[in-house]
Parts: C-alpha cells; structure tokens; sequence
C-alpha cells in the first residue's frame, strides 16, 4: 500500500521549476524523481530504461569496445526527451528529471579515447544548444557497497555485469563533476542510510530542505529514521 504523500505548504513564485537528479548508478535518481514530480505536480522526465539501449549490456562486459555508441545513443535520448518537453511548456516548464545534460559528457571522459571524445564533444554541443538548466540540481551520494545492494534489490538484467570497480570509478568522477559544478543551485545529499522508497520521515525531511534551496550549493546529510 502507498504512503499518503507529506503535506507540504504552497510552492513560493521562485520555487525551481525544472529540478533535476543525479547520482551513481542505484542510489535512487528515478525512484526520487517520481516522488518530487508527484508531491509537486510536475511532469517527471524519466531517462529510457536500461534494456532500451542496445549498447549497455554489452558496454558492462567490454566498455572500450561500443562506449562511443553507448554514449551516443544515451546522448541522443536525453537530448530528444528535453526538446519535446521544452517545446510542449515553452511558457510553463515545471518538470523533474532523473538526470542532467552537463553530467553527460562525465562518462564519456572516463572510457572514450581522444579522438572519440573531440567526435562526442561536438555531438554533445549539437544536441543541447538551447535547452533548459535546471533551477535546481539534486546529487545523491552512496558508497559502493550501498549502490551495489540496492542494484542487486531491483534485479535489472542489463546491471547484473556492473562490478565495484566501475562503481568506485563512477563515484569519483561524480565527485570530481559536482566539485566543480557551478551551473545550477546544488543540493548534494548523502543517501546512504535513508530510504527514500518506504520511509516517509526520510523522504519529508528531504523535500523539506529542497523548499528551501535557492541560490549556491548546499549540503544535506539527514538522520535516517527508524522504520
């Protein structure tokens, strides 16, 4: 049975209208993502699911071999999602996404060789010319072995290859990413012991902070609660 949603005072004029989330592999992008777009009313836009990209499973057992196409393709994807709705709300745009498009060129850096990455880079700068920032971006943090439980929990085919060590390496670049991220507000949460799916405490204490974020980067490490 679902929670019943928190209760939360109206959104003030300068609340974010475009939040974004991003995280590792597994620390709950998605499952938050619907979360926000429900307890706000926002149209969610949902990166397609693994088994959609005929790369990824192959990119999990042999990255070097197809990680331009594997890019390519999710580059392509993202992009075509963010013009359809930028075109759809021109005038209203109030939405939440389980990914940002300034974050997509950190996978790109990490397994494309030079001349790959100059083809991506033109590719990238192609397809986001013009597309919305968001007002707010929300980071979760989780250390390898909490990711590799909560993926081992959802049970997708195509994640099944994915090992620690791409874990570790995902979650540096991230950091070094969100080190440096300045387009956006920041709220970086460290979601390593709150349960954003069944406790209701740990999900209101988050979307209490995310009222509150406005400009700069902000940190975030709640209590989780006993469930």
């Amino acid at each position: 049975m679902e929670a019943a949603k928190p209760s939360h005072p109206p959104l003030e004029h300068d609340f974010p209208q475009y939040i974004a989330v991003e995280g590792p592999v597994g620390v709950g992008k998605t499952t938050l993502a619907r979360r926000l777009a429900s307890t706000f009313n926002y149209d969610v836009v949902l990166e397609e699911p693994p088994r959609e990209n005929p790369f990824l499973e192959r990119f999990y057992r042999h990255p070097r071999q197809v990680a331009l196409a594997t890019q390519l393709h999710f580059l392509f994807q993202r992009a075509s999602q963010l013009q359809t709705i930028q075109q759809k709300d021109m005038f209203e745009p109030v939405r939440v996404s389980d990914f940002c498009m300034e974050k997509d060129r950190l996978f790109a850096e990490m397994y494309l060789d030079q001349h790959e990455l100059q083809l991506y880079n033109r590719a990238w700068e192609m397809q986001t010319r013009d597309l919305p920032k968001p007002d707010l971006v929300i980071y979760l943090q989780a250390p390898v072995d909490v990711l590799k439980d909560r993926i081992r929990e959802r049970g997708i085919e195509a994640e099944r290859l994915i090992g620690n060590g791409y874990l570790k390496r995902l979650n540096e670049a991230y950091a070094r990413f969100f080190h440096y991220y300045e387009a956006s507000p920041l709220l970086i949460v460290n979601a390593a012991e709150i349960d954003l799916v069944h406790s209701e405490q740990d999900y209101s204490q988050l979307v209490e902070e995310i009222m509150i974020c406005r400009k700069g980067r902000h940190y975030f490490n709640p209590k989780p609660s006993e469930l």
